[in-house]
C-alpha cells in the first residue's frame, strides 16, 4: 500500500487533500516570504490518528511539517519547496476535553483556536489570559508550539507560563502523555519544557491542560502622552507600585505609528488635540470591584504634575477602552498601507528599552537615510518590534532586499545588550540563520543533541529552529 493509500485510511479519504486548490492554504506564510510545496496534507480528528500518520510517515522516510492555524510569522509551518513532506493539521483537533474553575485549569486540544479556550473560560467566571492579535484564528497548539507572547505576559508571563501539561506524538508515532494539572511536580526532568517552543521539531502537541484565573471584573485603561520613552519606564514603575501590581499591559506607542493607524486604518482616532512623540497605553484590571480607577487618576495625576506626563486620556466606557486598543492593534495593519516593512521581534531588560531604542534607530538611519522607524510593542516585558517602513515613495522589492543587513544591525546591537532577537514569534525558517550566527556554540550543540535523541532521522520540521 502507497503511503497515501494509507493515511487515507487512516483520516479518511476527505481529510487527505492532495488537489493543488486545496493544499494551497497551507503552503504560503503569513507574510508571504515562505511558500512551500507538499505532497499531502492530512487532517487527523484525534491523538490516536495523529499519532498512526506519524508512524506511517516515519516508517517511510517522509517528513513531516505540523501545522496550526498558520498564523506564525517565520515561516514554521510552511513546509519545504521540494514538495516531499506531508503537512499534518491539527485543525480537526477541536475539542474542549475539560474547564475546571476549581482547579482553574482548562484541558483542550491543540486545533483549539484560542478565542474559542478564551470564551469557555469567561462562560465559568474564569480568565485564560493568553491574547494577541490572532486570536480569533490562531490554534493553542501552535501558540504552545511557538511560546507565544502578546499583551499579557507583564502580569501572567508567556504561553510557557501557562502550560500544565501536554499531550505530544513523538517523531516515531509514539503518544507521551503529559497531561497533568498539577501545580507542583519534580519526579525528573520537566518534559514539557521540552516541546514548549520547539515549533514542532520534536514532536506534534495535540492536547494541553492549561492555567485558568480568576476573570477581572474591573478595567482600567488609559493612553498617556509622553515626551520621551524613559518617560515610559517611570510611569510604569509607578503604576505597578500605586495599583498593587494590578499593571495588566503596558504597551509603547510612536507617534508615527498613531499616525499610519489613522491614515489608513477605520476606526483609529488621536484623541489628543496636539501630536505627542511617544504614547503608553496602560491598562490595569483585578477581579476585585473598586479601587483602581482612583489609583490610576492619582498617578497620572502625580505624573502630569512633575512632568513625567504631558497629557492623559482615560477611557469612560468598554466602547472607549477598545478604542484606545484599536490604535495600538492598527499599527501591524498599518504599516503594510505604507509599503515593504522589515521586522524585528527583540527583546531586552526593561531597563535597557529606552537605550535600545536609540541606539538601533541611529544604526539603521544612518545605514539606510529616509527609512522610518516604527518602534512599538510590549515595554512592560522588554519585547519592542522594531519595525521598519521604506522610506516614502522607494521601491519596495528595493528595500525589502535590506532585510538580511538591517537585521543584522539591529541585532548586533541586541545581543550586545544581553537581549534576544526572538521575543515571541519564534525562529522557524526566518530566523535560523541568525541564531546560529548569535546562539553560543554550546546552545546550539545542546539544541542538535536533543534534536538527534528525539528525531535521529531529522523528519520532524525539517529546516526549522535548529541550525
Amino acid at each position: 500500500m502507497t503511503l497515501l493509500k494509507q493515511l487515507a485510511a487512516i483520516v479518511g479519504p476527505a481529510n487527505l487533500l492532495t488537489e493543488t486548490a486545496d493544499l494551497a492554504p497551507y503552503l504560503v506564510e503569513e507574510r508571504g516570504l515562505f511558500k512551500g510545496a507538499a505532497l499531502a496534507v492530512a487532517r487527523p480528528g484525534s491523538t490516536e490518528q495523529v499519532a498512526a500518520v506519524v508512524k506511517a510517515c516515519a516508517q517511510a522516510g517522509i517528513a513531516m511539517v505540523p501545522q496550526g492555524g498558520n498564523t506564525g510569522l517565520c515561516g514554521g509551518g510552511v513546509p519545504p519547496e521540494d514538495g516531499g513532506a506531508v503537512v499534518i493539521s491539527t485543525e480537526r483537533l477541536n475539542r474542549i476535553r475539560k474547564v475546571d474553575p476549581v482547579d482553574f485549569t482548562l484541558t483542550a486540544e491543540a486545533g483549539c483556536v484560542l478565542a474559542t479556550l478564551q470564551q469557555a473560560a469567561a462562560e465559568v467566571g474564569c480568565l485564560l489570559p493568553l491574547s494577541l492579535g490572532a486570536e480569533g484564528s490562531c490554534r493553542i497548539g501552535g501558540n504552545i508550539s511557538t511560546n507565544a507572547g502578546g499583551t499579557n505576559v507583564l502580569r501572567y508571563g508567556s504561553t510557557r507560563d501557562l502550560v500544565l501539561g501536554l499531550e505530544v506524538v513523538l517523531p516515531d508515532g509514539r503518544i507521551w502523555n503529559g497531561l497533568k494539572s498539577l501545580r507542583k511536580d519534580n519526579t525528573g526532568y520537566a518534559l514539557n519544557h521540552l516541546f514548549i517552543g520547539a515549533e514542532g521539531t520534536l514532536g506534534i502537541v495535540t492536547a494541553a491542560v492549561l492555567k485558568l484565573f480568576p476573570q477581572p471584573c474591573e478595567h482600567q485603561t488609559a493612553l498617556v502622552a509622553l515626551a520621551d520613552v524613559d518617560a515610559a519606564l517611570a510611569l510604569l514603575a509607578r503604576a505597578r507600585r500605586v495599583s498593587g501590581d494590578c499593571v495588566t499591559a503596558c504597551e509603547l506607542i510612536p507617534r508615527i505609528g498613531l499616525e499610519m493607524g489613522t491614515r489608513h486604518v477605520p476606526g483609529v482616532r488621536d484623541p489628543f488635540a496636539l501630536p505627542h512623540s511617544w504614547y503608553l497605553l496602560l491598562e490595569l484590571s483585578s477581579s476585585r470591584p473598586g479601587g483602581l480607577r482612583e489609583a490610576l487618576e492619582a498617578m497620572l495625576a502625580e505624573a502630569l504634575e512633575d512632568g513625567t506626563a504631558i497629557d492623559a486620556v482615560l477611557a469612560e466606557s468598554g466602547e472607549q477602552r477598545a478604542g484606545l486598543w484599536r490604535i495600538r492593534e492598527a499599527i501591524p495593519e498599518a504599516q503594510k498601507h505604507e509599503g515593504g516593512s522589515i521586522k524585528h521581534d527583540v527583546a531586552v531588560a526593561t531597563s535597557a528599552v529606552p537605550m535600545m531604542i536609540r541606539r538601533c534607530t541611529a544604526a539603521v538611519e544612518a545605514a539606510l537615510p529616509g527609512l522610518r522607524v516604527v518602534a512599538f510593542g510590549h515595554l512592560g516585558d522588554g519585547n519592542i518590534h522594531f519595525n521598519l517602513s521604506q522610506p516614502a515613495g522607494a521601491d519596495k522589492a528595493g528595500f525589502l532586499a535590506e532585510w538580511g543587513r538591517m537585521n543584522r544591525i539591529v541585532h548586533d546591537i541586541v545581543v550586545e545588550m544581553a537581549g534576544s532577537i526572538s521575543a515571541e514569534h519564534g525562529i522557524g525558517r526566518l530566523k535560523v540563520a541568525e541564531l546560529a550566527h548569535y546562539k553560543p556554540a554550546v546552545d546550539i550543540d545542546l539544541m542538535r543533541r536533543i534534536k538527534a535523541a528525539l528525531d535521529p532521522d531529522g523528519l520532524m520540521n525539517p529546516g526549522k529552529v535548529v541550525p
